[in-house]
């Protein structure tokens, strides 16, 4: 009989490439995860795992295991999704992941939220970039993620994967105060044109979006920090090193020296939640999702905005 935890290990080597990232996903150790695969070998009297170089490849008796696996490990969540619905409330482990700004910005809410109405939900959640938390979703190892992406770089769900809508949330450009910019009201895209920038790494969202904003209005933009942290592009920003393009979304309040302005055409990045199509019926999923959607559309506006104190909350809509 094949033990599923093994047949869980060898699956996760082969989704990560390597031993030790697949005990990383699996919450084990990498001696852990060798041991299982070990024993599945041991008990199947086939070789599983060969040198390649200074990594590792599957078997071709291997990969034929993992196919197993993907269709068995599929059935095991349909049955605990049909277990969960017969009880008719949430329960059991629910594996989360969100991007950094909707991690600080909805999150919080939603998981004290979520605790407090179902003690007997198992919350985990995970800081993930929407560009891997959708394939997280997609390979099984999170059950709901908080993603978003940008009105003119649309991600798609991968086969098996829905999307589910949450609203929108839209952008300013931060310029220290004196700056020529911060003189204006409204910018416009070539208001930015030879502008020292304070953007998010490259392979991030955020930095995809600046660079094709700016290279389709001619503009290449010069980029002398990159930063993760929002706030910390705040701090950049209020000591006059750069301008920056920053989310309402868990920006927090702005320190002084910092001025906010609004550009045309507003830069909106939608909200979603990603989640594998058999778990929609869950009832752990659906509260959560729900939890979300009261979350992003209760969002206030920024404590700090400089040029619309005026305004109610548009950035963020059901």
């Amino acid at each position: 009989m094949l033990d599923l935890s093994r047949l869980r290990a060898l699956h996760a080597v082969h989704l990560h490439g390597s031993v030790g990232k697949a005990a990383q996903a699996l919450g084990y150790t990498p001696s852990a995860v060798s041991q299982q695969v070990a024993k599945l070998e041991r008990e199947t009297g086939t070789v599983l795992l060969e040198r390649a170089g200074r990594g590792i490849a599957l078997t071709d008796d291997a990969l034929m295991l993992v196919r197993t696996a993907e269709e068995v490990l599929g059935l095991v969540e349909r049955a605990e999704v049909a277990l969960e619905q017969r009880k008719g409330h949430p329960a059991g482990q629910l594996r989360l992941a969100a991007f950094p700004s909707g991690a600080r910005g909805l999150m919080p809410r939603v998981l004290a939220e979520l605790a407090a109405e179902h003690p007997q939900l198992d919350l985990r959640m995970s800081e993930v970039d929407p560009h891997l938390s959708v394939g997280l979703v997609a390979r099984g190892e999170i059950d709901l993620a908080l993603a978003h992406d940008w009105d003119i770089a649309p991600m798609p769900a991968p086969e098996g994967v829905r999307s589910v809508p949450l609203g929108e949330d839209t952008c300013e450009v931060l310029v220290p105060d004196g700056h020529p910019l911060a003189a204006l009201g409204t910018l416009e895209t070539a208001d930015l044109a030879g502008r020292r920038w304070v953007c998010q790494p490259p392979g991030t969202v955020c930095h995809d979006w600046l660079h094709t904003t700016l290279r389709t209005a001619g503009q290449e933009p010069d980029v002398a920090y990159y930063v993760a942290e929002f706030q910390t592009q705040v701090a950049l920003v209020a000591a006059g090193l750069g301008i920056a393009l920053l989310p309402r979304l868990g920006r927090g309040p702005l320190p002084d020296g910092v001025a906010l302005r609004p550009l045309e055409p507003t830069p909106t990045r939608r909200l979603f939640a990603v989640t594998r199509d058999g778990l929609l019926r869950r009832p752990a999923v659906r509260v959560a999702l729900r939890a979300l959607r009261e979350a992003a559309s209760a969002v206030p506006p920024p404590a700090c905005c400089q040029c619309h104190r005026q305004g109610g909350v548009d950035s963020l809509k059901e």
